[in-house]
């Protein structure tokens, strides 16, 4: 697998006339650099796709299919590579990088090329209005947008890019696709991919373009649809972008994510949940753990086992195999990292183990639990995207639903308990898109038939699945009229004959028991009954009548 240097615009390698500079996080050392394209560019990659639209959209579910399995088997050869790859870019463990993003990205191209037929086919609904009953066909159609824009971060740079860009291609869009410039190398990865697997000109094209440069692309008059992935602040730049031209944007954002322990929780097993949602991907991770609540009898046995297992991590280089944590991918993310920790320790909460900056190179920061927080410190509202642990000792359930739903965030949220009960009442009462119980919701992003998204400034729109299937289509509603009668019973003129015709029709249609049949006689002497009105029709739908 040959690292990308361009941007693949129609299948084709394009330079750019500027330049981003992919660095190691771990060494801070330079990787490579990628020739970025500006406005111009973005051109060139929509009109690419807009010119390849039309064929896409009418190529058979299957074909797009075929070519699903290609990529696929194309994945699995490189996946151990792209891993090592990212592990470079983004600083987490290559066998993590196995685990959270090229699993679920061979999930994501293992599930379309089996399902994407079923979710488009064509949905027969029969008319539930008498008046329409005679239509020969009527249902929804599952038809492309066409050019979508997808703009994707770096903390999951394979993963994430999949979970919108399989889907949107399967359902016959065209794309272009910015990486995030952090994981740029990475992000093209794929793309190429794609290409040798036979996708054809111009359907994914993959542009290096800086951040500062992303509005030519979503202010694109032929894009019709943005899907965004990242911070709230960008992702409300891009929404109001795509208000002034009334395209839909699909906003997947932050998360200060909330876990809620009840008194008779797995000890053992939610320790272990816990501390592995808060600190896989060094806490990177927009539904990790950031704020735990744990009801009082169990809060000192939790933490204790907690900081127990937090102690036990290894930090440093992401390419050895005995690593659970890597560095932080961009030194800024460290550095807020850091703030909220010294935060919270200003303003009374005692840091149990890390929460200090190591030494040297590398954007390092060590998993941080601390206790004693309270709901005014930023780490309890903001999102931190690190590896810190904050745990809020409550009286009871009750409490600890309450301040998991105060935020202005709702991804995901979790629950651990042992009673069926109280598990069905935190599903229900967790205010998020997406709730475990007894594991951390932010593993139903790896479940490609679950439902991804969130509440409040977590986004807009569902992804993965059936749903965010939807999310990628112009649901269409459509209907045959065989057309053999001259004129329906709506149509004008509207008389007097019209007048008892509808105003005898209402009651009888809807009324419920004898009374009902008092309009019949002055629906059935109606002219418009006797002369418009299908009979068979009616005879066919005789429950509806009675």
């Amino acid at each position: 697998m040959e690292l990308q240097k361009h941007s693949i615009i129609g299948n084709r390698e394009v330079e750019g006339p500027r330049t981003i500079t992919s660095v190691n996080p771990a060494t801070e050392e330079e990787i490579g650099t990628v020739s970025a394209i500006v406005a111009d560019g973005v051109d060139r990659a929509v009109a690419a796709a807009k010119e390849a639209s039309p064929a896409w959209a009418a190529t058979p579910v299957a074909e797009r299919q075929a070519i699903l399995r290609r990529w696929l088997e194309i994945f699995i050869d490189e996946g151990e590579e792209l891993a090592e790859l990212m592990s470079a870019e983004n600083g987490k463990p290559i066998s993590e990088a196995m685990l959270v993003d090229i699993v679920p990205a061979c999930a994501t191209l293992d599930y379309w090329a089996k399902n994407a037929h079923t979710h488009l086919a064509f949905k027969p609904v029969a008319p539930e209005l008498l008046l329409f009953a005679h239509w020969k066909v009527s249902g929804y159609r599952f038809d492309p947008l066409g050019v979508l824009a997808a703009i994707t971060p770096w903390n999951y740079p394979v993963a994430i890019p999949m979970w919108e860009i399989v889907p949107g291609l399967v359902a016959g869009n065209t794309m272009v696709f910015k990486p995030a410039s952090a994981t740029v190398l990475t992000g093209l990865a794929p793309v190429d991919q794609a290409r040798r697997a036979g996708m054809p000109d111009g359907v994914l094209n993959g542009v290096a373009l800086p951040g500062s440069a992303t509005d030519a692309l979503v202010d694109h008059p032929d894009v019709a649809k943005v899907l965004f992935t990242g911070s709230v602040d960008v992702g409300r730049h891009v929404a109001r972008r795509c208000a002034e031209r009334i395209i839909p944007a699909q906003l997947e954002l932050g998360g200060n994510d909330a876990a809620v322990v009840a008194a008779d929780a797995p000890l053992e097993r939610t320790a272990r949940s816990l501390v592995w949602a808060a600190f896989m991907n060094t806490g990177q991770s927009c539904a990790s753990v950031e704020r735990v609540y744990a009801v009082d009898e169990i809060h000192d046995r939790l933490v204790q086992r907690i900081v127990e297992l937090t102690e036990e991590l290894v930090v440093g280089d992401p390419t050895r195999r005995d690593v659970d944590l890597g560095p932080l991918t961009t030194r800024g993310q460290r550095d807020i990292v850091a703030e909220h920790v010294a935060d919270a320790v200003a303003k009374g909460a005692r840091v149990l183990t890390g929460g200090e900056m190591p030494d040297g190179p590398g954007y390092y920061y060590p998993p941080t639990v601390l206790v004693d927080v309270t709901d005014e410190m930023e780490m309890m509202t903001e999102e931190t995207f690190g590896p810190t642990m904050p745990i809020q000792r409550v009286r009871d359930l009750d409490e600890a639903i309450e301040k998991a739903n105060n935020s202005r965030f709702g991804l995901a949220a979790s629950g651990f308990t042992t009673s069926p009960e109280t598990a069905e009442r935190l599903q229900r009462e967790l205010a998020a898109g997406a709730v475990g119980i007894n594991e951390h919701g932010i593993v139903a992003a790896g479940e490609v038939t679950g439902s991804w998204g969130g509440l409040g400034e977590s986004g807009i729109g569902r992804a993965h699945g059936p749903f965010g299937l939807h999310e990628l289509v112009n649901i269409k509603y459509v209907f045959t009229d065989p057309g053999g009668d001259e004129a329906a019973p709506w149509h004008y003129p509207y008389d007097e004959d019209f007048g008892q015709f509808i105003g005898a029709a209402m009651p009888y249609l809807y009324k419920t028991g004898f009374g009902k049949y008092a309009h019949a006689a002055a629906l059935m002497s109606s002219k418009r009954f006797i002369q418009r009105v299908r009979k068979t029709t009616l005879l066919k739908n005789v429950k509806k009548l009675v």
